[in-house]
């Protein structure tokens, strides 16, 4: 099965408004119709096979076989979901990894897209930054400068993707940065 992106999935990537987590926006970009799940669940976890079953099932994602299927007339009694659909009482998603590392790789692709010399300056330190202490803070002063050099709105994706990123340990030294 090599799953591929549907208009919706590109809609939501171009827009970087749908309700998607970072694992599930990169699972989308990599999903082309060209790899397998065994191939996407070797760049991206275990979880990869889980994660492609939710975004067929929420629309994001078509297999070949849907596909072709899709082009044929479908009786309308076949077109009952054979499984209830993902509800707010479905079990919590399993929690992800988290690690400095990963915030802050995200934290220097991030200043390094900013064309600004604050932020260049910060990619530095924080590329210099080797304690734990030290990489927080320059994260942190990345944080409160990323204002002043995109949109609200965009800082706001930022401390989300973020977030989502930090070991549990540090999301409320974060939090309080708004």
């Amino acid at each position: 099965m090599q799953p591929r992106k549907t208009d919706l999935a590109r809609t939501a990537l171009q827009a970087h408004r749908a309700p998607l987590d970072m694992r599930q926006r990169r699972l989308l970009i990599l999903c082309d119709g060209q790899r397998s799940i065994a191939e996407l669940t070797a760049l991206l976890g275990q979880d990869a096979a889980a994660m492609v079953i939710q975004l067929i099932q929420a629309g994001y994602l078509v297999t070949a076989a849907d596909a072709v299927g899709s082009m044929q007339p479908v009786p309308i009694a076949t077109t009952a979901p054979l499984a209830p659909p993902v509800s707010a009482t479905s079990p919590a998603p399993v929690e992800r990894r988290r690690s400095l590392v990963a915030a802050r790789i995200y934290v220097l692709g991030i200043l390094e897209m900013q064309r600004h010399p604050n932020a260049a300056a910060l990619f530095r330190d924080l590329q210099q930054a080797r304690a734990e202490g030290e990489v927080l803070q320059v994260m942190q002063s990345a944080l409160q400068v990323l204002p002043t050099l995109t949109s609200e709105g965009y800082c706001q994706r930022v401390r989300q993707r973020l977030m989502e990123a930090l070991p549990m340990e540090h999301c409320s030294a974060f939090a309080a940065i708004a």
